[in-house]
C-alpha cells in the first residue's frame, strides 16, 4: 500500500492528507499554511466570507507558504426570507435574556457571494478549488482549468460523485456521515441530509466515478488513512483533529468542550444553520428540541443565531456556541501544531502498515 497516491501528484502535495475547509473562521491563514508546509493540503474555509476578505486572506496565506493550498466555496441554494423568522425569534428570546442581548431588528440580508468568490479564485489562480452543497457550473470548471488549476466537490451519496465527474471536477471528497460539522448533501429533500457511514459510502463511490476519491468522516489519525486507503481513497480530510491546533481560531471553550467530549456526544442538528450538520449537543440544541422550535431555512436561522452564538463566545458560553464535531473525539489531542498533527498521522500510517 502506497501512501504518496494520485492526489500527491495532481495537487503537487507530499502526503495525501488535507485539512477540511471548516468556515466561520476556524481556518486562518496560518492554519492553512502550516498544513501545506508540513506537506498536506491546507483549506481556507471562505463560505461566510466577503469577496474582498476571501481575497485578504489568500494573500495572507501566500505570504506564509509557496505550497499548494485550497479555498473552500459554498455552492448552496440561499433561501431569501422565512415567514415565521418573527415567531421564533421570540420564541428564543429566554436565550438572548440570558446572554443580556436582543433579537436584531434588522431583516435577515442574504448576499451570494459564490460567484464573485469563484472569480477572485481565478484570478488568485488559487491551485485548488473546492465546493461544498454543490458543483461549479460547467463554464466555472473550464476556466479553472484553462488556468491550470484543480477542482474538488465534496460529495455525500454516488449519485452526488458521479453529478461532480460529469460536470468535470477533478475529485471528490466522499463525506460520511461521522463528519463534523455541514453535511455536504446537495439536494435537501429530507432536512437531515444523506447520512451514509464512511466504511460504506467510500468503496461504492470509488466503484462508480474513475477520478480520485478522498475519504472524510471520523477519521483522526493513521489508522484512519490506511483504512481509507484500503477502501480505495486517495487520501483523507480531516477537520475535528485540526479544531485543537495550535494555530486553529477555535474559541477556548469550544476547544475544551471538544476534549471533554466523546464518541457519543455528538448529534447532527439543522438548529444552528437550518442545514444539518454534526455537533457536540449542548444547550441550544436542547431548547428547540424541548420547546419544539422548528429551526428557519437556511441561511436565515444562521443569520438569526449569529449573534447568540457571538454572545455565547464573548462570555465564553459553550452552551450556545455552534460546536461542529466529528465521532472520532476520544482521539482529539490539544496544543500540537499543524506540522505536528501532519507529521503524526503519517507517522502512524506507517507504523500501521508495517503491522499488517
Amino acid at each position: 500500500m502506497n501512501l504518496r497516491t494520485e492526489i500527491c501528484s495532481l495537487f503537487a502535495i507530499e502526503y495525501p492528507i488535507i485539512q477540511a475547509g471548516m468556515a466561520g473562521g476556524i481556518t486562518t491563514p496560518e492554519l492553512v499554511a502550516a498544513v501545506s508546509n508540513a506537506g498536506g493540503l491546507g483549506t481556507l474555509g471562505a463560505g461566510y466570507l466577503t469577496p474582498d476578505a476571501t481575497r485578504d486572506a489568500i494573500r495572507k496565506i501566500r505570504e506564509r507558504t509557496d505550497r499548494p493550498f485550497s479555498v473552500n466555496l459554498f455552492r448552496v441554494k440561499m433561501e431569501k426570507e422565512d415567514s415565521r423568522t418573527t415567531a421564533v425569534q421570540e420564541n428564543l428570546m429566554p436565550i438572548y435574556e440570558e446572554l443580556g442581548i436582543s433579537p436584531s431588528a434588522e431583516q435577515p440580508e442574504v448576499t451570494d457571494h459564490y460567484e464573485k468568490q469563484f472569480d477572485i479564485l481565478i484570478e488568485e489562480k488559487v491551485p485548488v478549488i473546492s465546493t461544498t452543497f454543490g458543483v461549479p457550473t460547467q463554464n466555472q470548471v473550464n476556466r479553472a482549468h484553462g488556468q491550470g488549476l484543480n477542482l474538488v466537490t465534496m460529495v455525500t451519496t454516488v449519485k452526488e460523485a458521479i453529478k461532480a465527474e460529469k460536470v468535470g471536477v477533478d475529485a471528490v471528497v466522499a463525506q460520511g456521515g461521522e463528519a463534523g460539522g455541514h453535511r455536504g448533501t446537495f439536494e435537501m429533500e429530507n432536512r437531515r441530509g444523506a447520512n451514509i457511514g464512511t466504511l460504506a459510502l467510500i468503496p461504492q463511490v470509488v466503484d462508480h466515478v474513475s477520478i480520485p476519491v478522498i475519504a472524510a468522516g471520523g477519521i483522526m489519525d493513521g489508522r484512519g488513512l490506511v483504512a481509507a486507503r484500503a477502501l480505495g481513497a486517495d487520501g483523507i480530510q480531516l477537520g475535528t483533529r485540526f479544531l485543537n491546533a495550535v494555530e486553529s481560531s477555535a474559541d477556548p471553550a469550544y476547544k475544551k468542550a471538544l476534549l471533554d467530549s466523546d464518541e457519543e456526544s455528538t448529534e447532527i442538528t439543522t438548529a444552528f444553520s437550518g442545514r444539518p450538520a454534526r455537533a457536540i449537543r449542548n444547550r441550544f440544541m436542547e431548547f428547540l428540541k424541548l420547546n419544539e422550535i422548528e429551526p428557519l431555512t437556511y441561511p436565515i436561522q444562521n443569520f438569526i443565531t449569529k449573534e447568540i452564538r457571538a454572545a455565547a463566545k464573548r462570555q465564553g458560553k459553550a452552551g450556545y456556541m455552534s460546536l461542529w464535531s466529528g465521532q472520532g473525539n476520544r482521539l482529539i489531542k490539544n496544543g500540537q501544531t499543524a506540522d505536528e498533527i501532519v507529521k503524526e498521522i503519517i507517522s502512524e500510517a506507517k507504523k500501521t502498515k508495517s503491522k499488517l
